[in-house]
């Protein structure tokens, strides 16, 4: 699985993800618990990760230190 970008959409208790390869084409969709998701980041390869602009994705991005994950 070659993925180049994820969205998450943010939910209270359950993320949907959507994996992209580089045509954009979807490689991968997942819903995952949202206590779960950095963990799941964390074993990605380098990609870009989009998320929905809330509170929750200010959260996240500053727990990845806005770093590409």
């Amino acid at each position: 699985m070659d993925i180049k970008v994820l969205g998450i959409a943010l939910g209270k208790t359950v993320c949907s993800l959507a994996g992209l390869d580089v045509a954009g084409a979807a490689v991968f969709r997942k819903r995952i618990q949202r206590h779960r998701l950095m963990d799941f980041l964390i074993g990605l390869p380098p990609c870009i990760v989009a998320m929905e602009a809330c509170g929750g994705a200010h959260y996240i991005g500053q727990t990845r230190g806005g770093s590409i994950c």
